[in-house]
């Protein structure tokens, strides 16, 4: 008899009708400290929920924390101020275009005429405040139509939307493909988007013949900007939304401390005595109030002591709480907390620049985003629009498949040190581990029009007799007298990193 006929049953032991399967019963053997339920973390876990993800933002939890991110940015200075350096340091003064076609001369018409068009639409201010809308509303709409008063040949432009008037808008169940306005095909993809006419919070919302009348927008005109969270998400919320009770904190407790500075301010002297009930102490009666005249020198009744109140509730640790409070709300932001408290005054050379290393890639990935999600799309309206107006664009971009590749420039990052920078960059282009592309690109500045205009400048150079060493500049000395500090400062910081 082999191993395996001693493993099994033998048929012949028992009839065929009277073997039945084994009931194989799963036992859990492994752990998870998070995942037991315990009288210590039921109350911490108790909103925890399996809900899905357009379930969890329902349309009443993206109104309400609308709301309230809302009422933060307009209220709360750092909340304000957070949102609008967000969107100045991902936008900046605007994209600009540069075209990757073969041909230089069709670069360059394509390039100025859509930089004319941004111009005439004021496109840098309506991405920003894509972008604030995004962080203290969680989504941006924008509706791709024709404007005649653009002051442009194109006269495509960009109407800007809030999200509470996309929604599904008959008080009613949405129908299967539908989440909150957005209506979806068969596979999913968005194919219209319902947006009222008129904003649910406006003042004539209720009087109109019907309030709740809406627009069925292709979705093809429709640019939806937001960040999905979770896989299947088509709604999204405010950027903000897990610092909305921490802003609501370091509010109250700024409250308590003027309210403690103001207790003690209220006082000026308070009378007490150590004398019992009764006694010979009995001038005054409790909580009487007496007036003094300013620089008054007095005498108290026999028994008598002067006391004051010192604010010395929490004003001892309040700069320490701001400090702390701000930098867990600037962290759902990516953003350091000199950055949301516009304080550098406890940062050195090298700690700033390692904290914004994680801003800045931050930084880099919604201009990511920004591209795919907005921008590109911007542009094939626009040269769909363009190749329709008589001699803008060359002849080879209104044929059919003509080459569109591109790129985007973006606002470059001033460095802290210019020289110390100025130096690595000689570096890496002399060991050839960069490119005058690549370099330009971080100043956010086009490479082909950088050095068209220096060689303007080095054949006028020429012309006048100058070298490049006498048209330079004058060096300033501020860099010098505080390179040395720099170096002391950053061989301090690594040795401390090190160790």
């Amino acid at each position: 008899m082999t191993v395996l006929s001693r493993l099994l049953p033998s048929r012949r032991s028992k009839p065929a009708e009277a073997v039945r399967p084994r009931t194989v019963v799963p036992v859990v053997r492994a752990k998870f400290d998070s995942a037991q339920t315990t009288p210590d973390n039921r109350r911490h876990w108790a909103n925890a929920d399996g809900l899905a993800p357009n379930a969890a933002v329902n349309p009443e939890v993206r109104r309400i924390l609308r709301n309230r991110a809302r009422y933060e940015v307009a209220n709360n200075s750092y909340a304000k101020g957070i949102v609008l350096t967000l969107a100045n340091d991902c936008v900046g003064t605007g994209p600009r275009l540069q075209m990757l076609t073969g041909s230089a001369d069709a670069n360059r018409r394509i390039e100025d005429a859509f930089d004319a068009w941004s111009q005439a639409v004021d496109l840098a201010a309506k991405l920003r405040t894509m972008r604030m809308a995004r962080a203290e509303s969680g989504e941006a709409f924008a509706v791709l139509t024709s404007n005649p008063g653009v002051d442009s040949p194109v006269t495509l432009d960009l109407k800007l939307i809030e999200p509470d008037q996309v929604t599904s808008p008959r008080m009613r169940v949405p129908r299967p493909g539908e989440v909150d306005g957005v209506v979806f095909d068969a596979a999913g993809n968005p194919v219209a988007y319902q947006v009222l006419k008129r904003h649910p919070g406006d003042s004539m919302f209720w009087r109109d013949n019907d309030p709740l009348a809406f627009d069925l927008v292709p979705a093809a005109s429709v640019i939806h900007f937001f960040r999905p969270d979770r896989p299947g998400q088509w709604r999204g919320i405010p950027d903000i939304t897990p610092a909305l009770p921490l802003f609501a904190q370091l509010r109250r407790y700024t409250l308590a401390v003027i309210a403690a500075a103001e207790t003690a301010a209220d006082f000026a002297a308070v009378l007490y005595t150590e004398a019992p009930a009764h006694g010979e102490a009995e001038a005054l009666e409790p909580m009487d109030m007496v007036e003094l005249e300013k620089r008054l020198a007095t005498v108290l009744p026999s028994g008598w002591k002067l006391g004051q109140i010192h604010a010395e509730q929490p004003a001892t640790t309040y700069a320490e709480f701001k400090k702390e409070i701000l930098n867990e709300i600037a962290r759902c932001l990516n953003m350091p907390f000199n950055v949301a408290a516009g304080n550098s005054s406890g940062y050195n050379y090298a700690s700033g620049r390692l904290d914004h290393q994680t801003y800045f890639k931050s930084i880099r990935v919604e201009q990511h985003h920004l591209r795919v999600a907005v921008l590109d799309r911007i542009l094939r309206a626009w040269l769909d629009e363009a190749v329709l107006v008589e001699g803008l664009l060359p002849q080879p971009m209104r044929e059919i498949g003509a080459d569109t590749t591109h790129t985007w420039f973006w606002d470059g990052v001033e460095h802290v040190d210019p020289a110390k920078e100025a130096s690595a960059q000689a570096t890496r282009l002399a060991n050839h581990t960069t490119t005058l592309a690549a370099e330009y690109a971080r100043q956010g500045r086009d490479w082909e029009e950088e050095l068209r205009q220096r060689a303007k400048e080095t054949a006028l150079m020429r012309e006048l007799g100058l070298t490049p060493a006498q048209a330079a500049p004058a060096a300033t000395s501020e860099t010098d007298e505080n390179e040395d500090e720099d170096d002391a400062n950053d061989r301090t910081d690594a040795a401390a990193l090190a160790a």
